[in-house]
């Protein structure tokens, strides 16, 4: 993952609106998935060995999207290793140290960091509306966009992604994000050409579509 990318989105990156969506209150994490409290600890203190070190951030990457709802003794156990980290970039740049499971969610989750962080912005909402006045549903989304496009239209794809892993359709939120990266990326110019303030979302949609394809191919 480029520290360029990355240094693009907030320092929190787990999307804590509770109240965005209905169904994520409901959304609870298998009896099997859990942090174990030795490794944990071992890695605080600085005395976790490699493999143990990798064996907890799968731990860590099966947890996040199921962060909603963490129940006491998870959120607890979780905040000893974001606590070990200044911020949550830092905790997605130390995921995507682990390939396979680890380094995908961590990209995925960057990535919908950028979704977040343009969802609002007036020039890219006005480019998605005038793109679906011909193209109603952008090749790869047809069953993610609702027919209205508004300020959170790219947040809420952020949130299927994410409900995506928590049922380990891992494939599927691989290529709803690289089909809403291409979309993005094709319309970065007119939105840029409304306003300036688009910046280089083409070139950032281009970088994550690379980022989210390598990640995938080491599953």
């Amino acid at each position: 993952m480029r520290n360029r990318t990355l240094s693009k989105i907030g320092t929190q990156l787990l999307r804590l609106r509770h109240d965005s969506s209905e169904s994520s209150k409901d959304r609870t994490a298998p009896a099997d998935y859990g942090l174990d409290g030795g490794q944990v600890a071992a890695f605080v203190a600085g005395t976790l060995d490699a493999e143990g070190e990798a064996a907890l951030a799968h731990q860590v990457a099966r947890l996040l999207p199921f962060h909603w709802t963490w129940p006491n003794r998870v959120a607890e156990t979780m905040s000893q290793i974001t606590d070990h980290f200044a911020d949550q970039r830092e905790l997605m740049a130390w995921l995507d140290r682990h390939p396979g499971l680890p380094r995908l969610v961590a990209r995925l989750y960057v990535f919908m960091g950028l979704l977040d962080s343009y969802s609002a912005v007036p020039a890219v909402v006005t480019a998605m509306r005038e793109y679906r006045e011909r193209t109603p549903y952008p090749p790869g989304l047809e069953r993610y966009l609702v027919p209205a496009t508004d300020d959170e239209t790219l947040s809420s794809i952020a949130f299927q992604i994410e409900k995506l892993l928590g049922e380990e359709q891992t494939q599927e939120a691989v290529e709803l994000a690289l089909a809403t990266a291409a979309w993005l990326q094709q319309l970065a110019p007119r939105a840029r050409e409304i306003s300036p303030e688009v910046g280089d979302m083409d070139e950032l949609m281009g970088q994550a579509r690379q980022d989210i394809r390598a990640a995938a191919a080491d599953l």
